[in-house]
């Protein structure tokens, strides 16, 4: 039997450095531009960055001070201004937020406690401190919110604040362009993961017919044959909602590109580039991905399409918790956790395929699905519904896999993001499936 006081500790270890990683991100996506850039709004899309900072702090509070701990709140007079569905993100700059200093120290103070707090916490005896979910939904929440901040730094338009090393450059891809997934079942979701969210739950079968996946994510250079060939004035490979939105928005081509004389240049955290013609596609919308895709005579795969790519083991019929198994990724398997500012050549990161044979399924570049965002069956709320039970419904589609910008902590085979089909700012891009012949 495993030593219960060394399962604690294990705990305690991972909880403390997986709030330590987040805490270093938001420090760095929060010091390396002035003030200025902390309280202006670079889109209405986003909040101010200093939003995001205080509430990072207060929503670590609330759960971990409060809900877990049982404290009086610290500055309840607050709560309202940070609260995600009490304001858009378009009104945020008109409320009277924390400055940076302010935002900075309450930040500080609440992760002061909290530390203290992990010290003597049992990781038993409520769902909220079962395994520490508390705080890895904590860490997971400030990850996320780092994501959001990058965005936010690339939307922004100014000097370059931010920088990394450059993926490993990779030679030109040599294998199969797609592989097929075998029909049959396979279990989707989990419902032994300590830190899934409740959108992820529970572990269910699912039946899938066989299909053809694209081994890697779709490429710029792919991509822009789509735009040669008239893709973007071409009727035919539109929804009716997605044709009328790039009709009034003029849209030609994905975020950030523009066209001069004969090439093609992006916008990448302030630096203007040649866009590299073997990196996944980055910073496409659903309808963008959605209509290459028929041009290409293919289709998105549906969410559990992607799962099963991802997650399905054909010799042991199980489904692991990474694409390279259940080990936590490691700098081989995957680009994430902004260590690059960029997806990787597509093909790379061979030691993270799946056991089929597909890659880049994690990080990289979220990846578009053909699915809605809809509930798992037996699907319950945890531990508020804010979080996933709102936003289920047509409106919104999945996404898959991460990006470069994720860390592994909100990242895994299970996890399910979701947004508008409108949406180009995120770090988003596709791979594309077909049917098997005779399926």
């Amino acid at each position: 039997m495993t030593d219960p006081a060394l399962d604690a500790e294990t705990l305690r270890e991972r909880a403390l450095t997986t709030l330590t990683t987040a805490r270093a991100r938001t420090t760095l996506l929060t010091s390396c531009v002035d003030e200025p850039d902390l309280t202006a709004q670079h889109s209405p899309l986003m909040s101010p960055l200093v939003w995001d900072l205080a509430h990072i702090g207060n929503q670590e509070e609330q759960w971990l001070l409060r809900a877990v701990a049982g404290r009086d709140a610290m500055r309840p007079e607050i709560d309202g201004l940070y609260d995600a569905f009490e304001h858009p993100r378009s009104e945020r700059p008109s409320l009277p937020l924390l400055a940076p200093a302010e935002a900075r120290a309450y930040a500080s103070e609440v992760r002061g406690r909290v530390l203290d707090l992990l010290e003597g916490t049992a990781f038993h005896g409520t769902r909220l401190t079962e395994a520490g979910f508390a705080f890895g939904m904590i860490a997971q929440h400030e990850q996320q919110h780092d994501e959001t901040m990058l965005i936010t730094h690339q939307l922004r338009i100014g000097p370059q604040a931010l920088t990394a090393p450059d993926p490993d450059p990779a030679p030109p891809f040599t294998g199969p362009s797609e592989v097929l997934v075998p029909g049959g079942p396979f279990t989707m979701g989990t419902s032994t993961e300590p830190w899934a969210l409740d959108n992820e739950r529970p572990a269910h079968r699912r039946e899938v017919a066989p299909y053809w996946i694209d081994t890697t994510p779709v490429t710029n250079g792919a991509y822009r044959a789509f735009i040669d060939d008239g893709g973007y004035d071409d009727e035919r490979w539109w929804t009716p909602d997605g044709w009328a939105h790039i009709r009034r928005h003029g849209i030609h081509a994905p975020l950030f590109w523009h066209r001069d004389g004969g090439q093609w240049l992006r916008r990448r955290f302030g630096v203007t580039e040649v866009v590299p013609p073997d990196e996944p596609v980055l910073h496409v919308s659903w309808f963008e991905a959605d209509a290459y895709a028929r041009w290409a005579g293919r289709r998105l795969p549906t969410e559990a399409e992607w799962e099963k790519a991802a997650r399905h083991d054909p010799v042991s019929g199980r489904s692991t918790r990474y694409p390279w198994g259940d080990a936590d990724p490691a700098p081989r398997h995957a680009n994430l956790g902004q260590r690059h500012l960029r997806p990787a050549p597509a093909g790379s990161y061979p030691e993270g395929e799946s056991p089929l044979g597909v890659r880049q399924l994690i990080g990289d570049v979220w990846e578009w699905t053909a699915s809605d965002f809809l509930p798992y069956p037996g699907f319950q709320v945890f531990p508020y519904k804010e979080y996933s039970e709102v936003f289920f419904g047509p409106e919104y589609k999945v996404l898959r896999g991460g990006s470069f910008a994720v860390d592994e902590v909100a990242c895994r085979g299970t996890f399910r993001n979701w947004d508008y089909p409108i949406r180009r700012q995120i770090f988003s891009g596709f791979r594309t499936a077909r049917a098997a012949e005779g399926a």
